[in-house]
């Protein structure tokens, strides 16, 4: 491992004064660390902003939440109000990881991991995520897991995050101190899809750092679910998930929220299947047809094109469930 300085901080503006050119934060470390480990991150500071003031989830006026960055993924999942209002959030942080990791993990690191590409993180192989220009080994190699939405040419990696896919369909906002000031950033629009620039992560300037996250309530989000699918029953990352939120009357559809996880380089909003399925008959031939209009733009690779027909069954079993 590469040595660096370690800075430990107490207020945000300290923080974000620390992380300079080279340095990057550290919470709760369960993906930055093994990345230096590899030796695929080698930050010259460490920045240690487990002392700042950001461990606190606070009821906001109107019944959302506004949620720490520092809030430990194991007691965000458990919080009562999160189980009553945004089911879908807590399931998914309790399908994530094991319960040590959910314990040390934070809700902002958790935002922010890295892919699991295994091409990102084998110091032997090439990768543009990692190093630019280097080229995209996966899209001929081992793929079976990787994007089949919005990917590049130059990079088909996925965002592991299962938190990430609940707080996309929840219109979760992502409140940021910088140099510049403070800014939000909703959820969806955090994460970068690959394009040419594939190893540009999220819309993050140096030394911005996540405070807090906004869920805001809406009715619809009390009957919302998290589902994944993986290819072990634990501590596994998913191989395609749906976070799905639904309001019908009289048998009709009349609000959903859906995002899909495991599928592209970022937290899937699945609009286009939103639009399809309002004023539709819940039933499971409009979820698959909503699915399908969705799916239509996936661009599959060799060994991966079975996710594009595990979506689509998961996103009709996950509205039937809800639905009944």
């Amino acid at each position: 491992m590469k040595t660096f300085e370690y800075t430990p901080v107490t207020d945000v503006r300290s923080a974000v004064g620390a992380c300079t050119e080279g340095a990057v934060f550290l919470a709760g470390g369960t993906n930055l660390v093994d990345l230096m480990k590899l030796g695929v991150a080698t930050p010259d500071v460490l920045v240690d902003i487990n002392r700042l003031p950001l461990r606190d989830v606070t009821e906001l006026p109107g019944g959302g939440l506004r949620i720490g960055a520092g809030v430990r993924n194991s007691d965000l999942a458990a919080h009562p109000v999160v189980r009553r209002n945004f089911p879908v959030l807590s399931e998914a942080l309790l399908n994530g990881a094991s319960g040590q990791l959910r314990n040390m993990a934070t809700t902002g690191g958790n935002l922010l991991q890295r892919t699991r590409c295994r091409y990102f993180t084998d110091m032997t192989k090439a990768c543009n995520k990692r190093d630019p220009g280097s080229g995209c080994p996966a899209r001929d190699g081992d793929h079976r897991n990787l994007a089949i939405l919005g990917a590049s040419e130059h990079c088909v990696a996925t965002h592991p995050s299962d938190m990430a896919v609940a707080l996309a369909a929840l219109d979760a906002v992502v409140l940021i101190t910088g140099p510049d000031g403070d800014r939000e950033v909703p959820v969806t629009e955090l994460h970068r899809l690959p394009g040419d620039t594939p190893h540009l992560d999220t819309v993050l300037r140096q030394g911005e750092l996540i405070t807090a996250v906004e869920v805001p309530f809406a009715e619809i989000a009390r009957v919302s679910t998290y589902r994944k699918a993986r290819d072990r029953a634990s501590y596994a990352f998913a191989v395609g998930s749906v976070a799905a939120a639904l309001e019908v009357g009289d048998g009709v559809v009349r609000d959903v929220r859906l995002a899909f996880g495991a599928v592209a380089h970022k937290p899937w909003r699945a609009y286009d299947a939103e639009r399809a399925l309002r004023g539709r008959p819940a039933t499971r031939e409009s979820f698959l047809a909503a699915a399908d209009v969705e799916l239509a733009a996936a661009v599959p690779l060799r060994d991966n094109a079975f996710k594009v027909t595990l979506i689509r069954n998961m996103v009709a079993s996950t509205l039937e469930g809800l639905a009944s």
